[in-house]
């Protein structure tokens, strides 16, 4: 599976509803196809407004956007690391994604039964968390188990005993692995033992339609909490976004602008969680299409030109970069480079967001 973020959430919060109007929107969201490889995962278009003028300027016949990928990973319950409700399937499941994206119920509707009597948004975050914590935890004992034997006959091994005890006395204490491994050798392990609460997060309060225009205080809540994490709040009203994915997108767009919904919800979460994945694009541009490459950050300039063909990566020579700004700006490649805005860059080059890029090669 290429780079996935799982959402996650306990029943009835609207985790599924986020999550069909995710993929539906993704039909009619540009010329990419849409494509479900399971009921239960979607790769959807990453929205970015670049793509338009460029192929404006260059004349494409065609627009291909970058993706994410997203898993909608079944209902979690209190005692899921005990084996309670699905609990096995989901932290089987949730280790298999690379980030987290935690949907928290910010709404009343006596229609709509709340697992926990009533919704609190973090009160399900806690409980969320303590049993990603409490699987965790049980992973890291199981490794102290055989580690701590291992450290008395090679005292090499002592480092590795210090380290998952410094993780378990975390978790114990309700601390993520996110936060708790700072040192490399606990990154390390957070990483070998798939560690859950080790996986960045995303929290997503999905209110009713009046929660989009005025801020609650149990949404206010939420982002305190998240950017307490050094995570993002995104805030969705799920119901809508699934309304506005089914109609076509002129009536959707009038229908949005109605309700005073200036930007997509949708849009955000799926441009937030492309980010949480540590991803970025990098852009091409031709009269044959217009597409934007997802790679990771930290991708240096061959790696990114063998994302579109290994002959490129094997034969690389330099890459030829325009910023977007000034694309727009002066409207073609030539007056780019007459201005001397062209930028030539070789094979230790890390790639930047938005980069607009001619690969020369050899082969």
């Amino acid at each position: 599976m290429s780079l996935a973020a799982g959402i996650v959430g306990l029943p009835n919060v609207g985790k599924s509803t986020l999550f069909n109007a995710i993929t539906s929107s993704s039909v009619a969201a540009s010329n990419y196809p849409f494509c479900t490889i399971e009921p239960n995962l979607g790769i959807v278009p990453v929205p970015d407004a670049r793509l338009a003028v460029l192929a404006e300027i260059f004349r494409s016949k065609k627009i291909v956007p970058s993706t994410t990928t997203f898993v909608d990973i079944a209902g979690l319950v209190r005692g899921a690391s005990k084996g309670e409700g699905l609990g096995n399937a989901f932290l089987s499941h949730i280790r298999e994604v690379d980030a987290i994206v935690t949907v928290v119920r910010c709404f009343e509707d006596e229609n709509v039964a709340h697992v926990e009597d009533s919704p609190d948004p973090l009160h399900d975050i806690e409980i969320i968390n303590t049993e990603l914590a409490l699987a965790d935890l049980a992973a890291v004992e199981r490794r102290l188990e055989k580690s701590r034997p291992r450290a008395k006959a090679d005292p090499k091994l002592a480092p590795e005993v210090a380290a998952l005890e410094k993780l378990s006395a975390a978790l114990n204490e309700g601390t993520t692995a996110r936060i708790a491994a700072a040192g490399e050798l606990e990154v390390s392990l957070a990483k070998e033992l798939t560690l859950l609460t080790a996986k960045p997060v995303l929290y997503v309060a999905n209110v009713d339609e009046s929660g989009l225009t005025k801020e609650s205080e149990r949404v206010a809540a939420v982002r305190k909490f998240a950017q307490s994490q050094g995570a993002e709040c995104i805030v969705v009203c799920a119901k809508l976004e699934a309304e506005l994915a089914a109609l076509p997108r002129d009536e959707a767009s009038a229908l949005a602008k109605e309700l005073g919904v200036e930007q997509s919800g949708l849009d955000r979460l799926i441009v937030g969680a492309y980010r949480l994945l540590n991803l970025m694009t990098f852009l091409t541009a031709g009269e044959k299409e217009t597409r934007a490459w997802t790679i990771e950050r930290g991708t240096k300039a061959p790696q990114a030109a063998g994302k579109i063909h290994s002959d490129l990566e094997r034969g690389f020579i330099r890459a030829e970069i325009a910023s977007f700004d000034d694309l727009a700006r002066l409207r073609n490649l030539a007056a780019v480079k007459d201005a001397g805005l062209l930028r030539v860059e070789g094979r230790d080059y890390l790639m930047q967001e938005g980069d607009v890029v001619t690969f020369r090669f050899n082969v």
